[in-house]
């Protein structure tokens, strides 16, 4: 028999209920263990499960619908894409109200007049980088590998990077203004259109910078919900260049030295293992017509592109020497000769560091389809697999790499025995930052964000694994010695989540005006409880 309090309680819920299909519709209420399920885990694990998924298609019914929940004192759990690893939207708790963002996915407006763009939360980086191409323009970062899934918001949350951020840096450098959804439904704006008066987000710094504080924050501060980014004309030139190194060290001071040279737009290494699966894929991408016809069109000229497609077919996937780590390069320019100076100055730096030039097809085959599919959640023979990623200045690239690498050495007989793969991906980050990204792929049974995220092509070509909980163990052990690592040389993060240590590594006075900021927006610990560190629900 249900006490008084319980009667109470289903009454509030039941009352919920109705009002959020009053104000969302029913595509924008979610009910049902397998949707739970879902949005209850992401592509590292599984979490404690949400009791409801609200899908706002508008700024105004995301704002109505927190405003409902918030007398509940039901925790917000703001998510993206969901193509996350860190935890960043998985609760370890259960009862949470998952908000799904992927219906806001209007861009608002493109002013070319004043170089902005304006769009919902819940736009993908290939749905802007396809809006924009027709009008000859671009985001100067314009998206990460899974950006035909990732969305802006969540890119926002969680220190998006990859296509462009050589030259320009991450998502966080080119967001000027946001309007979020606090905790109890009110609407903040940043950047410019904090003053009344304002009606574009143009600039960050009228006043402090309340913009940057609502970046990289895991969505613990508010549900970012309308963004506004500044573009660029896009690159009237665009070349590539890759190089192999027998030694790592050389391999990272030249991916150094071309970094602060700022002579590309993306500049990034892989190991031999990268490489390999890099040239791996069942989709044979330096191979597949249709890529070749994309490698074809992005050239200026009939002649050029043609010339361009036939390297790349012939190049194939058989130049990598065992034992090879490659640098590949995306060099762009306004001008010919301006790209064409770039790569006499990377060929000099990297000869000097003992590099040797390579066939190109890595790079131009993947600024011809930049976006991978979502297929890419997992490897090519079904392994599922987990990244992570420190980021120090270019003077503590050697030493982070040796720290890490000898930790890795340790664990090597028993990684190898248990089938994980451990590869490398080395990229830079405008002049002056170096990351280093180990990826651990090893066969498992897949999580509910593996099964939703492949086609069914590739569900046919594979074999779901066996749950392997030996290797997955090992692979967490040996992830958590990375982490304590990273911590312990003060490195950073992107995709903080509820995976690297935040708030207990802050200096005393930081971690004050971070709590003071997260009472002030939130005051009651609702919006994603437990990211950065900041507390349970």
């Amino acid at each position: 028999m249900l006490t008084q309090d319980a009667v109470i309680e289903r009454s509030a819920t039941d009352n919920l209920t109705e009002r959020l299909r009053d104000l969302l519709g029913e595509e924008g209420l979610l009910f049902g263990e397998e949707n739970r399920r879902l949005y209850s885990a992401d592509l590292y694990g599984a979490g404690g499960l949400v009791s409801a998924v609200i899908r706002p298609g508008s700024i105004e019914e995301l704002s109505a619908a927190v405003r409902a929940i918030a007398p509940t004192g039901l925790p917000l759990l703001p998510r993206g894409g969901g193509l996350t690893y860190v935890q960043g939207y998985v609760s370890p708790d259960e009862g949470g109200v998952a908000v799904d963002l992927r219906r806001m996915n209007r861009i608002i407006d493109i002013d070319t007049d004043s170089m902005l763009l304006t769009v919902e939360a819940g736009v993908t980086w290939m749905q802007i980088y396809e809006a924009l191409r027709p009008l000859g323009l671009r985001l100067p970062f314009f998206g990460t590998f899974s950006g035909r899934g990732a969305t802006v918001g969540g890119g926002l949350s969680n220190g998006a990077l990859f296509l462009g951020t050589a030259r320009y840096g991450t998502a966080a450098e080119i967001v000027l203004g946001m309007q979020l959804v606090l905790a109890d439904g009110s609407v903040l704006h940043t950047g410019q259109t904090a003053v009344r008066a304002a009606t574009r987000s143009f600039t960050r710094t009228f006043g402090p910078d309340t913009t940057g504080l609502f970046t990289h924050d895991a969505g613990a501060l508010g549900i970012k919900a309308v963004v506004t980014l500044r573009m660029i004309r896009a690159p009237a030139h665009t070349d590539y260049l890759s190089f192999g190194f027998q030694d790592r060290d050389a391999a990272v001071r030249a991916l150094c030295e071309v970094g602060r040279a700022e002579l590309a737009e993306d500049c990034y290494m892989m190991d031999p293992d990268k490489t390999r699966q890099a040239l791996a894929a069942p989709g044979d991408f330096v191979r597949d017509a249709k890529t070749l016809l994309k490698v074809v069109a992005q050239e200026k000229g009939l002649l050029r592109g043609l010339k361009a497609g036939a390297q790349l077919a012939m190049a194939g996937r058989d130049f990598v020497e065992a034992g090879c780590f490659s640098l590949h390069l995306v060099l762009a320019g306004r001008t010919r000769g301006a790209v064409e100076g770039d790569m006499a100055l990377a060929r000099q730096l990297v000869a000097q560091a003992g590099g040797s030039e390579l066939p190109n097809s890595i790079p131009k085959a993947g600024r011809a389809d930049p976006f991978s599919p979502l297929d890419a959640v997992l490897g090519h023979t079904g392994d599922r697999w987990i990244a992570l990623n420190a980021k120090v200045a270019h003077r503590d690239a050697k030493p982070l790499v040796d720290a890490a690498e000898a930790l890795l050495a340790r664990h090597k007989r028993a990684l190898d025995d248990h089938g994980v793969v451990v590869s490398r991906l080395l990229t830079v980050i405008s002049n002056h930052v170096f990351s280093y990204e180990p990826v651990f792929n090893w066969h498992d049974a897949w999580l509910p964000m593996h099964h939703a995220s492949i086609g069914e092509d590739t569900r046919a070509r594979l074999t779901e694994p066996t749950d392997a909980a030996a290797a997955r163990e090992l692979v967490m052990r040996v992830r958590a010695e990375l982490i304590d690592l990273f911590a312990q040389v003060g490195a950073q993060s992107n995709q903080i989540g509820r995976t690297y240590p935040y708030a207990s590594v802050l200096r005393p006075e930081a971690l004050a005006l971070l709590h003071g900021v997260k009472r002030t927006v939130d005051p009651h610990n609702r919006v994603n409880p437990g990211v950065l560190g900041l507390g349970e629900a």
